[in-house]
């Protein structure tokens, strides 16, 4: 397995908008619709990446959790789709019902929306506050498939329980790993 990390985008960075497919709906949804009234967490992933597969039932349990507490969760798959057939829209909306993802799960076929994150591999991880300014970006947690640690979410857990109470996110802030997005042939 590839191990890419996270490019770590600037701290107050504004979310760059989107509008994208949404697989499962087959509508067409943009940020502005999607965003929670307290937060929004975007996240990068694919359906055949493992790190992605390792967090599935952790980031379908927590949007779960959060999304009730005003926290929307956007998942988008920015991959190639001519070389990773597995990733293409019809799968993602089997994967997302396969799963059972509560958020949305978008498609990049341009992979503009990737590039404007500066995001680099699945999973990734933004989190922006009410004003859509990014105060959390990195890794769910220290959990990797095959390295014994549980899967908890707590590092993005405590950047949402910190924006739902007030208080400072750390800047202490781990960039994810995971498989590297899967980039077009320029």
């Amino acid at each position: 397995m590839a191990r890419t990390p996270s490019n770590m985008l600037e701290l107050g960075t504004k979310a760059p908008p989107f509008m994208l497919l949404d697989t499962v709906s087959g509508t067409m949804l943009n940020l502005q619709q999607l965003k929670g009234e307290k937060g929004t967490v975007v996240m990068f992933i694919c359906n055949h990446c493992p790190f992605v597969i390792h967090v599935n039932p952790k980031i379908t349990e927590l949007a779960n959790l959060y999304q009730e507490m005003g926290i929307q969760f956007i998942a988008i798959s920015s991959n190639d789709i001519e070389n990773y057939p597995q990733d293409a829209p019809n799968l993602m909306k089997l994967k997302a019902m396969e799963e059972g993802y509560p958020f949305p799960y978008l498609y990049d076929a341009t992979q503009e929306v990737a590039t404007s994150y500066d995001a680099a591999c699945t999973p990734d991880f933004y989190l922006f506050d009410e004003e859509q300014s990014l105060i959390y970006r990195g890794q769910l947690d220290d959990s990797r498939p095959e390295n014994g640690i549980p899967l908890t979410g707590k590092d993005l857990c405590n950047a949402m329980d910190a924006l739902l109470n007030g208080t400072q996110v750390s800047n202490i802030q781990k960039p994810s790993i995971g498989c590297n997005i899967k980039w077009k042939a320029n």
